[in-house]
């Protein structure tokens, strides 16, 4: 089977969507469980620096890598794919060369990737009282439809 070309990815100095999706995911993980880069490094036998590269998709993770990580994470590894808009799957060099993407996609940040976001899903799975955290899911539900009806 031939290789098949692609506009971004290795040895073109252009991120591939797909790794930097893969990344976005990581780091929403590992800032979820609340670990540092050199933790989840010294968890997966690398230098922080890398998991750093992992998160920007600057590099790409390996198959046995990605394995640790589902791992470590307690994540099937479909977990990084997940949520991944159909733009930038269709950006894959074989879906490319079918036909079906002509360009790269620009990449959007994930809102559940934002450190804010990260910090609120934390602070509430530390309430332990399970009336308390319906009653506030409802107060924030509540606030948001009449923030929405201000805009």
């Amino acid at each position: 089977m031939g290789k098949i070309a692609s506009s971004h990815g290795r040895g073109t100095g252009i991120r591939s969507p797909i790794d930097v999706h893969v990344g976005a995911r990581l780091r929403q993980r590992r800032r979820l469980l609340g670990m540092n880069q050199t933790e989840l490094g010294d968890a997966i036998g690398v230098a922080f620096q890398q998991v750093q590269k992992y998160e920007r998709g600057a590099n790409r993770i390996s198959a046995s890598r990605l394995f640790d990580l589902s791992r470590v994470f307690d994540v099937p590894i479909q977990f990084f794919f997940d949520d991944m808009p159909k733009a930038v799957a269709a950006s894959s060099p074989a879906t490319e060369k079918r036909g079906r993407a002509k360009k790269s996609p620009s990449y959007e940040p994930d809102p559940m990737a934002e450190r804010e976001t990260l910090e609120l899903v934390r602070a509430y799975y530390k309430i332990t009282d399970p009336e308390i955290r319906r009653r506030l899911r409802e107060l924030a539900k509540a606030i948001g439809v009449g923030a929405s009806k201000d805009s």
